[in-house]
């Protein structure tokens, strides 16, 4: 069942299709989830009506790194406290699906936000997953999101306390990397003959190593100069690639059902590997497809790749 799905973006909710996958069938799940901080309406996964969210301040007018509000303000309410545990039950409802399908021994790759990657090990680890490392993505620059105490402190007229506390801020320090959570689904024999049987459990590292050292746990990837961004929270290709070429062989299936700006299935077709992807957004999804018809060609083959919506794919199932 897995071929009419390969190589192709599909224009809907993963929940929709990866219980149609076949059983103990993917050699490596790889996405840039939501993060569930409430970066944008796609990224706000509970049931909180806080009037003041993805709102923004004055302070925030202008600035490129800090575009809305993210956090409750004036306390947090009973429901705000929820956030969290919705967030993370929403992260199971999907995960679950992906334990019969994923191949014993496969390594899954979760990108996550600092303040909620507990949430993405909690549900998968309860979906049978087993964390193996945290990795850190170190970000090629950060936006230091922190207010001058003093100046909301003049802003009050509080004369003497300005003097008290300058030089403190309200925030946090620079956010210079992501967590990438690492996972594997676990296998019932020696990891030996696990991977002579599903070809997935061991690590290419000879592939990967920089200026002939092996990596570490710390991936310092950037943007390359002609590297086009369609999405805010898109990760740089050679990233993807690092992880891709660390875990897998030629022609394995890569398995990525938040696509977003499509990097997975970039880095997948120019490694020669196949995909499965989705995409519930229809603009990041008309943007993905964009993104990756005007590849330059001499990577892969570009008739290789197939991009359809769920209704056109209906109507290839149909016959029509």
């Amino acid at each position: 069942m897995n071929k009419n799905y390969l190589n192709i973006i599909i224009n809907d909710d993963c929940l929709n299709h990866l219980g149609h996958l076949e059983t103990n069938s993917i050699d490596l799940f790889l996405s840039d989830i939501p993060y569930g901080i409430n970066l944008d309406e796609w990224d706000v996964l509970h049931n909180n009506t806080n009037s003041a969210l993805l709102g923004k301040s004055p302070a925030q007018n202008g600035k490129s790194g800090f575009k809305r509000r993210g956090k409750p303000i004036n306390g947090w309410s009973s429901a705000d406290r929820q956030i969290g545990r919705e967030y993370q039950e929403w992260i199971f409802s999907w995960s679950k699906l992906l334990f019969p399908i994923m191949k014993e021994g496969a390594s899954l790759f979760v990108f996550g936000a600092r303040r909620t990657i507990h949430r993405v090990i909690n549900s998968f680890e309860d979906s049978g997953f087993l964390l193996k490392d945290i990795l850190a993505w170190k970000k090629p620059a950060a936006h230091h999101r922190a207010q001058r105490f003093s100046n909301v402190l003049k802003n009050r007229g509080l004369a003497k306390e300005v003097i008290e506390w300058e030089g403190w801020r309200l925030g946090n320090l620079a956010p210079i990397y992501e967590p990438i959570a690492w996972f594997f689904k676990p296998y019932k024999i020696t990891i030996t003959d696990n991977i002579l049987k599903f070809g997935v459990g061991a690590l290419n590292i000879d592939a990967v190593k920089t200026n002939g050292s092996s990596p570490t746990n710390m991936l310092d990837f950037g943007f390359s100069k002609n590297e086009v961004k369609i999405h805010e929270a898109q990760k740089p290709l050679e990233l993807i690639e690092f992880l891709i070429k660390l875990t897998t062989k030629e022609n394995q299936i890569i398995l990525d059902p938040f696509m977003g700006s499509a990097t997975t299935a970039h880095a997948s077709l120019k490694l020669n590997r196949k995909f499965i992807g989705f995409e519930i957004s229809k603009e990041y999804y008309d943007k993905a497809i964009n993104r990756i018809a005007k590849i330059d060609n001499t990577f892969y083959s570009l008739p290789e790749l197939q991009v359809m919506t769920l209704f056109e794919k209906e109507l290839e199932y149909r016959g029509e």
